[in-house]
């Protein structure tokens, strides 16, 4: 079992920046691929960003391409998700997630989940 804890959501201006934390329990982290995904008002979760087991491997959705960077500390059990140059469309409820199957992009492709951390980004 993994069990996961977000932080670091807020309210921020467009074109500002914040920084996800998730940590997970546990002493097996560095067995598993990562994952952020959000999910907005009315709509379906979709994939944010991933990194694999080790961090060598990263992957984006187009839309925050260039603007989000995802990282991970073994060390510290946590991984992270630099946001910057938000804007509105940004606003969700952001989920880390962890998987033993590698990195990939599909909601179903991940084990477990953390409870979600609220980002506002106002215009």
């Amino acid at each position: 079992q993994v069990q996961l804890v977000e932080s670091g959501g807020g309210l921020v201006q467009a074109g500002g920046s914040l920084r996800l934390s998730c940590t997970a329990s546990g002493r097996t982290f560095s067995r598993y691929a990562m994952g952020w995904f959000r999910q907005a008002p009315g709509k379906e979760r979709e994939f944010v960003a991933a990194v694999s087991w080790s961090g060598g491997s990263t992957g984006y959705a187009d839309s925050v391409k260039g603007r989000f960077t995802i990282s991970r500390d073994n060390a510290k059990n946590t991984s992270y998700l630099q946001m910057s140059s938000l804007k509105p469309e940004d606003t969700a409820v952001y989920y880390c997630a962890a998987t033993q199957r590698g990195l990939n992009t599909l909601v179903a492709g991940y084990e477990w989940w953390g409870q979600g951390t609220q980002v506002t980004v106002s215009s």
